[in-house]
Order: C-alpha cells, then sequence, then structure tokens
C-alpha cells in the first residue's frame, strides 16, 4: 500500500495474508461454522474470506478492526449461500455437520479433565441444538455477541442492521436458548 500522496509505501497487517490466516482463521472460521452447521462449506467460505480480503486489502479504510471487517466479510458469503439457494442443500446434508467433539476442542476451557471435557462436550451439543432453533438472523447476533465477543455497534456494522434490530434479535435469541435450557442459560 502508498501513503497517498506521498509515493512512500507501507506494509499492514493486511499485506501478509499468511500471518492474517494464522491470527484469525480459527475466529471466522468458528463463526462460520456455527452459523452454517457444515463443516465442509465452512472451510471453504473462510477460505473464500481470506481470500476476498486479500485481494480488497486496498479498500480496507480502516475504520474498523480487521477482525470486523473479516467477519463482514464472512457474513456477506453466507448470505450469498443463503440467497443462491445453496445453502438448503448444504443444510439437509447433515451427514457432514460438524463433529461435536472437534467444536469442544477449539472453544475456550481452562479445565482439563476426562469429566470436563465431557461436560463441555455435552453442553456444546446442548447449545449446538439451540442454535440450531434460531432463525438465521439470531444465530448470527447470538454468535457475533456471546462466541465472537463483539458489542452491539460492532454487530450492527458487521451484519449490515440497525442497533435496534441487533438488540431484539439477540433478546428473541436469548429467550429462545433459555427456554430451551429451562431458563438455565
Amino acid at each position: 500500500m502508498m501513503y497517498p500522496g506521498t509515493g512512500v509505501s507501507v506494509v499492514t497487517e493486511l499485506d501478509d495474508i499468511d500471518a492474517l490466516v494464522a491470527q484469525y482463521w480459527p475466529r471466522v472460521l468458528r463463526y462460520v461454522s456455527y452459523s452454517i452447521n457444515d463443516a465442509d462449506l465452512a472451510q471453504s467460505i473462510t477460505q473464500d474470506c481470506f481470500l476476498k480480503a486479500f485481494r480488497g486489502r486496498a479498500s480496507f479504510r480502516g475504520d474498523c478492526a480487521v477482525s470486523t471487517w473479516l467477519i463482514s466479510i464472512a457474513n456477506n458469503l453466507i448470505r450469498d449461500q443463503v440467497r443462491l439457494k445453496k445453502f438448503q442443500f448444504w443444510r439437509k446434508a447433515q451427514a457432514t455437520a460438524l463433529d461435536v467433539a472437534e467444536m469442544a476442542s477449539v472453544l475456550p476451557s481452562g479445565e482439563s479433565s476426562p469429566e470436563s471435557r465431557l461436560m463441555v462436550n455435552e453442553r456444546t451439543e446442548q447449545v449446538k441444538a439451540a442454535l440450531d432453533d434460531l432463525s438465521v438472523n439470531q444465530r448470527r447476533v447470538f454468535l457475533l455477541r456471546f462466541f465472537e465477543g463483539m458489542d452491539l455497534e460492532e454487530i450492527a456494522q458487521t451484519t449490515g442492521m440497525p442497533v435496534n434490530t441487533v438488540k431484539t434479535h439477540l433478546h428473541r435469541g436469548i429467550s429462545t436458548i433459555r427456554a430451551k435450557f429451562g431458563g438455565k442459560a
């Protein structure tokens, strides 16, 4: 990249694709995986996300975090899948759905005993089942808020929804999940 009008070249975080992928791949893949419930498709969308980000790095204005920008790209790619009706096919292909044990290994946990891992796996399965009851928008907002730790403004920016719509989807998603867990969520 060049500083405008100076002729001075600057290397940004986005210019080193290997470092970019190493730092953000797990986060983007986790978001995409939980959003669509298909491991193969999630890998493809995540790969497309980084390719698109690298190719479009000159258009990154820096008005948000790189992670927010990447999640926005991933979100748009997921939305494209829905529009093209390809998403319907992948949703039915549950035989290739994410392995719960695999997803539990990417969730942060300070506990490592077999009993603790079993409990994490069971809870992950419960959360995954509860996420299936949410609408696409509720699931995205829920994942961005609680799995990615984004605040409401970042979620609104990432999804292109007004903040009040984000709040509504988040409230409905939380209510659905609480009902699924008997008010314990």
